[in-house]
């Protein structure tokens, strides 16, 4: 059985730590990050790393499009993770810098290996279920990718709550049926039911639970046994440390079946790991 981190960001230095408010950092409980991002991000030290965490893979995610000295565009990711078959690429996409946004996204699957997607309504302010996002969802149906769309609260300064709503994907699923939603942070702040509800209302819709403490996912998924078909172990790293967050959900009152399918089961289902 494969662990799958299936939230891990690439991202370019120290300086994304630095950049989340102390009081939101205590609410996440991130007290023991593993890896200074300097040091772990290099093709020798992200295989060194992934070893010491107890990972198989992880999800590399992409996350703005535009110039940052924080955040990795869709070329780095894709640069960073040739050649490093653990890295899984998702590419970011912001609708309102791309004159055809779902053109781009092809041309990131084909063009430069991304096996993924990666949504941030709250920061690029939109509902996921606007119109002007459609035409990527069709487009990442039609590639059989899948996508992974910010939910709930968000460490990055300038985000809207309002857009973070789980309810807006009932939406997304229905009319994409067979679209793979991952719900990224399952909700997070107080919308976790309406996450959990959800993926039970739809076959084609998943939660992530990275960036929660992991030792409360109880308290904030208490039929999270019945669930486990739909969950998916992620940490959000470099907040959270890897290895401890392992430790939390292998030590969780569930069955063996329910651990061994959220730490990466269901994600190797997901990306076609299996075999």
């Amino acid at each position: 059985m494969p662990v799958v981190d299936f939230h891990f960001h690439v991202t370019r230095g120290e300086d994304y730590l630095r950049s989340i408010k102390p009081g939101l950092r205590a609410l996440l409980e991130w007290k023991d990050s593993t890896g200074v991002p300097s040091q772990v991000l290099t093709r020798d030290g992200v295989t060194r790393f992934l070893d010491s965490q107890g990972v198989d893979y992880a999800v590399a995610l992409a996350e703005i499009s535009y110039a940052s000295t924080i955040h990795p565009n869709n070329e780095d990711v894709a640069e960073f993770c040739q050649g490093i078959p653990r890295l899984i690429p998702f590419c970011h996409i912001n609708p309102f810098l791309a004159g055809r946004p779902a053109q781009l996204l092809e041309q990131c699957v084909k063009d430069l290996g991304f096996k993924g997607l990666k949504l941030h309504p709250t920061f690029n302010q939109y509902y996921p279920n606007e119109s002007l996002i459609y035409p990527v969802y069709a487009r990442a149906e039609e590639l059989g990718i899948p996508v992974i769309i910010h939910t709930g609260s968000s460490t990055l300064a300038g985000s809207r709550l309002k857009y973070g709503d789980p309810l807006c994907l009932d939406d997304v699923a229905v009319d994409f049926p067979q679209l793979r939603i991952i719900q990224a942070h399952g909700g997070r702040g107080f919308w976790y039911d309406r996450a959990l509800f959800l993926t039970r209302l739809h076959e084609n819709l998943y939660v992530d639970v990275s960036g929660l403490p992991p030792q409360r996912l109880l308290s904030y998924y208490p039929e999270l046994e019945k669930s486990a078909d739909k969950v998916l172990f992620g940490t959000d790293w470099p907040g959270p440390s890897v290895r401890a967050n392992i430790a939390a959900i292998r030590a969780l009152p569930l069955s063996e079946v329910a651990k061994n399918k959220i730490l990466g089961e269901n994600a190797a289902k997901i990306l076609g790991l299996e075999g």
